[in-house]
């Protein structure tokens, strides 16, 4: 679909961010949820659950790289010419939401909980990634790609306070300890998903070809030997290794990988912190995870911060606020006052902002991360860069998240059980405070150096217009040097080569 005489409006970024109601919501109801569903009504143990969650994620995070090449080249097929290259992944996409249902049945082998679970990672991240682009597909403005990326975060938040309110209000209904909460939930949710990425579809477009991709396009059908298809393949694997060279790229990989896997940690263990160290029922966990609602209005002002201070300052305003409340839910634990449900809400409250911009910053600042590194190679690779992100948090994840089945089972957890021994207990509290503390003091000591925002990437696109434009090299003024240099890592002599990296 063509982007001519296109505009970003709020109802347009209302329709691309819908796809976020599946990507924030149904991995919020995993994280909460899904162990403490295996280990409390599938008759699994920690380490055969973590172990499921962890197994998909590492093969769906080798998949997710496969898929961000695919995506990027899908544009020299007849499904790709006549759908879009990243838009066609959000039709196929639609119906295979069902896969979601599958999740939340009772009484199936660890088989079969292993192969649900990897299938729907992997349709996920097969609409997940292509659709990341599309934000740098349909416009080049900074302005206009946070009026895309807000929206979507704010979606985002929807689906985040939907995945943790309906499931709470289910279990109420049908008690703790009814399995087919579980299953209406996942029921419900399926259909909205497929909803949701479908009028996404329907609302967005992709750039237009240009001349070297019609030129490749054309040659495109000509058959490769071996030989050639294995420098492909080399190719592509140099391209991923490529993305690491990039400055802001790898600083911004590393702050997002460090406070998701924080706030997936935090998520993992939650539920089992407020039924077994605060002695309070998986509803009221579940009212507590709902004050995610707060996220709501919270990324409409962290769209405005995002313009007005960086995204550098939002990431230590967030991490700060998060560190002091989870010190609040230890300090809760040690001091007995577990019954004062008041002041588990106030805490989870304020946790819920931290959370919320948390989550909204780094996808708002992804958009920007290929101008800096088309100003290295002279090519478009959102893609590339979609799947490295997918795939190293993926792989994080996985293994957070089968680490904190190990720890569980080694503290002495027993499946079903609706007490658990002082040791398990401790070893619980201590995973939130150790765990989701230390990563992200971590993410904050790398938020500090990041200095990509909205006054230096205009300074670095002017610089890739103008040399675009015929510049030359040798008229770059010394504020532009110094700040191509800060968010490349490269030497100003070094980029915009010929030949690309």
């Amino acid at each position: 679909m063509s982007n001519k005489n296109r505009k970003i409006t709020i109802a347009r970024g209302v329709g691309y961010g819908l796809v976020d109601l599946m990507g924030g919501g149904a991995f919020t109801i995993i994280g909460a949820f899904l162990l403490f569903f295996y280990t409390t009504f599938a008759g699994l143990t920690p380490i055969e659950g973590a172990s499921i969650i962890a197994i998909a994620r590492i093969v769906d995070a080798v998949a997710s790289l496969f898929i961000g090449s695919i995506s990027d080249n899908f544009y020299k097929t007849k499904l790709g010419k006549m759908f879009g290259r990243r838009r066609f992944f959000l039709l196929i996409g639609a119906p295979l939401m069902a896969v979601y249902v599958l999740l939340w049945t009772t009484g199936r082998s660890y088989t079969f909980y292993l192969l649900t679970y990897l299938a729907f990672e992997i349709i996920a991240a097969m609409i997940l990634i292509p659709w990341e682009t599309l934000p740098s597909e349909m416009t080049k403005d900074f302005t206009e790609r946070t009026k895309l990326s807000a929206s979507r975060m704010f979606i985002s938040a929807t689906g985040t306070f939907l995945a943790t309110f309906v499931p709470g209000r289910l279990i109420k209904y049908f008690g703790d300890n009814n399995p087919e909460a579980y299953f209406i939930n996942g029921l419900f949710f399926a259909i909205i998903y497929a909803i949701c990425i479908f009028i996404s579809y329907k609302c967005t477009w992709e750039r237009e070809l240009t001349p070297e991709m019609e030129a490749e396009l054309l040659n495109s059908s000509e058959k490769k030997s071996i030989g050639d298809q294995l420098k492909v393949m080399a190719t592509i694997l140099g391209d991923y290794i490529s993305t690491f060279k990039v400055r802001a790229f790898r600083q911004h990989l590393a702050i997002y990988i460090l406070s998701f896997t924080a706030k997936d940690l935090f998520n993992s263990v939650f539920i089992y912190f407020c039924v077994y160290a605060l002695l309070v029922p998986s509803t009221l966990a579940a009212s507590i995870l709902s004050l995610s609602l707060i996220g709501i209005p919270t990324t409409i002002i962290g769209g405005f911060l995002m313009i007005k201070v960086g995204p550098g300052n939002i990431f230590k305003i967030s991490y700060t606020t998060m560190i002091i409340c989870l010190l609040g839910f230890y300090s809760v634990y040690k001091m007995g006052l577990g019954s004062n449900t008041a002041l588990l809400f106030l805490i989870g409250a304020i946790y819920q902002i931290g959370r919320s911009l948390l989550e909204f910053t780094p996808w708002n600042v992804f958009p920007f991360i290929p101008d800096v590194d088309e100003l290295i190679t002279r090519q478009r690779r959102e893609g590339l860069f979609a799947a490295v992100m997918t795939f190293t948090r993926k792989s994080s994840v996985a293994i957070a998240t089968f680490a904190v089945g190990v720890i569980l089972q080694n503290g002495g957890f027993v499946k079903g059980q609706a007490t658990q021994p002082e040791a398990v207990i401790t070893t619980i509290a201590n995973i939130l405070l150790y765990g989701c503390i230390g990563l992200l003091l971590l993410a904050l000591i790398c938020a500090i150096t990041f200095k990509l925002n909205k006054r230096t990437h205009g300074i670095l696109v002017d610089e890739v217009d103008r040399l675009k434009a015929g510049g030359s090299k040798a008229d770059v003024t010394l504020e532009t040097k110094e700040i191509v240099e800060n968010l490349t890592g490269y030497k100003y002599e070094n980029v915009w080569q010929e030949t690309t990296v």
